[in-house]
């Protein structure tokens, strides 16, 4: 899955991380970015999602991060933070709870 750099002593909702970028099969063929276990939110929205703060590569969005039973946490990366990386490419995430929109 992923290689996780660090978590932030001072604030343990951000972490960072890298992991390699997954196309989900499918006619919609989204590219997500799994979240290493150890860093998966401990809460879910009664959506099955929790709001987050992301970057990716320098790349920041509000956003939010989905469990998928078979897949467990991913977070949707659009084409237009990728640049041109695709399944199997390495990017580095940093991920922050967005406690304001819980």
């Amino acid at each position: 899955m992923g290689r996780v750099r660090r978590a932030s002593p001072l604030n343990p909702a951000l972490t960072e991380f890298t992991t390699a970028l997954v196309r989900w099969q499918g006619p919609s063929g989204w590219v997500f970015a799994p979240i290493p276990a150890e860093y998966a939110p401990d809460m879910i929205s009664p959506f099955g999602r929790v709001p987050v703060v992301a970057t990716v590569d320098g790349h920041t969005w509000a956003t939010s991060v989905w469990r998928d039973k078979t897949a467990g946490w991913l977070l949707a990366v659009p084409a237009r933070v990728r640049e041109g990386k695709d399944h199997g490419d390495l990017v580095g995430i940093t991920l922050e709870i967005d406690h304001t929109r819980l």
